[in-house]
């Protein structure tokens, strides 16, 4: 099971990944949802991922757009939240936790 530093640096590795072109026009701000299950989780996993995709040069409010949901702690939120990020077309959702990415899963087929 990897840890949540090491799900962020695999994210910001993909985030390395796309498409050279794609970035270097850069007229689009890439929007990113970010669904986790609980308050707790919710400050560090938020400064994690903007710092992590900030050393590859993304810059919120510059180049990219986040949108951060909580089922503060409620499971059966999950759904809800993630059908919500989908609706809202989000270029990718980040899940923290396995049942997020359930979720997340599901909003999208």
């Amino acid at each position: 099971m990897i840890g949540r530093r090491e799900f962020i640096t695999l994210l910001g590795g993909a985030a390395a990944a796309w498409p050279v072109a794609a970035r270097a026009q850069q007229p689009k701000v890439a929007r990113i949802g970010a669904l986790y299950i609980g308050l707790a989780d919710g400050d560090s996993f938020k400064k994690e991922l903007r710092e992590g995709l900030h050393q590859l040069g993304y810059v919120d409010g510059k180049n990219i757009a986040f949108e951060f949901r909580s089922a503060d702690g409620k499971l059966d939120r999950l759904p809800e939240l993630a059908a919500e990020l989908v609706r809202l077309k989000v270029d990718v959702i980040v899940p923290l936790y396995v049942p997020s990415a359930l979720a997340a899963k599901q909003a999208n087929t």
